[in-house]
């Protein structure tokens, strides 16, 4: 047997995807540096993110030598365990700005952010189990899995990390194989339940789809933030003020600036060329773990990967948006770049199920 080059013993023993630690390493970089400027007014808040960026990019490098076939064995366990702590918030869970989210398992734990890998790794391991029976019970099935956490979460109330756990779900069927009939049914159906779904909705969520649709109705009540978001991306212009120099973010004008809105902070800053070249670093990374699904040695693998990349697509898309003011604000961070602790781990464990799947590719090379 023709033993390996130096280079792909070494980047298998490292269980790192070169490409994927590079594009996810100037993505925390340029976080970070935004961060630390947006966070001026909020002391110790850069170094707890630095903390965040090390336990995640730990995690990542742990999960990436966990071999696929382990990561497919303990799916049901995980699950399990994540629709368990999902049901004890509501018994014995902490409360937060009308929120019930979080859970004491010595530290603060918040069980929604795990059913993010969770989910789409119950639904893989079902489908590469049970592709081969018929495929009516099995995507019934993956339905019944999907809906239980998805409802538990949304009555925390948690309606952003709700979409995002459906949305990893989803992304799985449509993956295995949903015909177009039925998604073209499940999405009329969708559409229908709207009006039906309108009342069941709290306040608050109301009042920020009626927001987004028109920010001037009330512009420095419920329609600031979003205004004063644009204002700061506008004022960016082509080349942005420089960094440090952002004026909105500094003199308090954006809320949540260095979490959900950190984008209108960078954008001040660096201006259109900063935010395309921001673009090109997440359309890179979501071309890659497509590169990655694909190459995949199994359906289980292949169905992973495709929904973690999906996954990260969804929240850029989303944070992106509701900064824009084309979707209404649920609460999703900027993947890689808002500060956060448990959302920050998430996707490092993510990055971390991509590397492990591309080293069980090479390794079936």
């Amino acid at each position: 047997m023709t033993p390996l080059p130096l280079w792909r013993r070494v980047r298998q023993y490292l269980a790192v995807d070169a490409r994927l630690a590079l594009l996810v390493g100037l993505l925390v970089a340029a976080g970070l540096g935004t961060l630390y400027s947006a966070a001026l007014d909020f002391p110790g808040r850069f170094e707890l993110q630095l903390r965040n960026v090390l336990i995640a990019m730990a995690l990542m490098w742990t999960v990436a030598n966990v071999p696929p076939p382990t990561l497919m064995r303990y799916a049901a366990p995980v699950y399990g365990a994540g629709v368990a702590l999902l049901l004890a918030v509501f018994l014995f869970g902490i409360s937060r700005k009308g929120s019930q989210r979080w859970i004491w398992i010595g530290f603060e734990f918040q069980p929604s952010e795990m059913m993010k890998i969770a989910m789409p790794l119950m639904l893989a391991w079902l489908f590469h189990q049970f592709g081969a029976m018929k495929r009516a019970h099995v995507f019934a099935v993956a339905a019944v899995l999907l809906v239980l956490p998805v409802g538990l979460i949304i009555k925390q109330p948690d309606l952003g990390t709700g979409l995002l756990v459906l949305a990893a779900g989803v992304y799985v069927v449509l993956l295995a194989g949903l015909s177009w009939k039925a998604l073209a049914a499940m999405v009329a159906a969708g559409l229908a339940a709207i009006p039906l779904a309108w009342p069941l909705l709290h306040d608050y969520q109301r009042n920020r789809v009626l927001t987004m649709l028109n920010p001037e109705a009330d512009p420095l009540g419920k329609g600031f933030q979003i205004k004063q978001a644009g204002i700061a991306i506008g004022s960016g212009g082509v080349a942005g003020k420089g960094w440090l120099e952002g004026t909105q973010g500094h003199l308090g004008f954006v809320p949540e600036r260095s979490t959900d809105f950190i984008f209108s902070v960078f954008a001040e800053e660096f201006g259109l060329a900063g935010n395309l070249a921001l673009l090109v670093l997440y359309a890179l990374l979501i071309v890659r773990g497509l590169q990655i699904a694909a190459d995949a040695p199994t359906v289980f693998a292949r169905l992973l990967a495709g929904a973690i990349t999906l996954i990260f697509f969804t929240y850029a898309f989303i944070n992106l948006g509701m900064v824009s003011g084309i979707v209404p604000v649920v609460g999703v961070p900027l993947p890689f770049f808002s500060y956060g602790g448990t959302a920050l781990m998430t996707l490092g464990i993510g990055c971390g199920i991509l590397m492990s799947i591309r080293r069980a590719s090479l390794a079936a090379m």
